[in-house]
């Protein structure tokens, strides 16, 4: 297992969007993207957010995410998928929220 995946955000992008919002796109990022399965076929996974981006939503990371932060826990999870932007948005804060809700007892996508 030691194949690098790759998940870039552009390949589901709306033509002319710049953000990333909601649990129902994160819902079909996640499937289209097969985010599960590159989790348990490959070493490590590069996320790639595009240039011209302008907001992703903690929903949207939420929905996509849930099941491998889950599945690996905050520390895997950070050593297997790398992120990387294409442009000036910063993802981080964003990112760690969504991590956190995920992460927590209770969660809502849980409830």
């Amino acid at each position: 297992m030691d194949s690098i995946g790759t998940i870039n955000l552009e390949d589901f992008r709306v033509k002319g969007s710049k953000i990333f919002i909601g649990r129902d796109v994160g819902k079909h990022v996640r499937i289209e993207s097969r985010i599960n399965e590159l989790e348990k076929s490959c070493s490590s996974i590069d996320f790639i957010i595009p240039d011209n981006v302008y907001s992703i939503s903690p929903s949207f990371f939420e929905e996509l995410l849930t099941d491998v932060v889950q599945k690996l826990g905050k520390e895997k999870f950070f050593e297997k998928f790398n992120f990387k932007s294409l442009g000036d948005y910063n993802y981080k804060k964003t990112l760690m929220e969504s991590i956190y809700r995920i992460s927590r007892d209770g969660n809502a996508l849980c409830e």
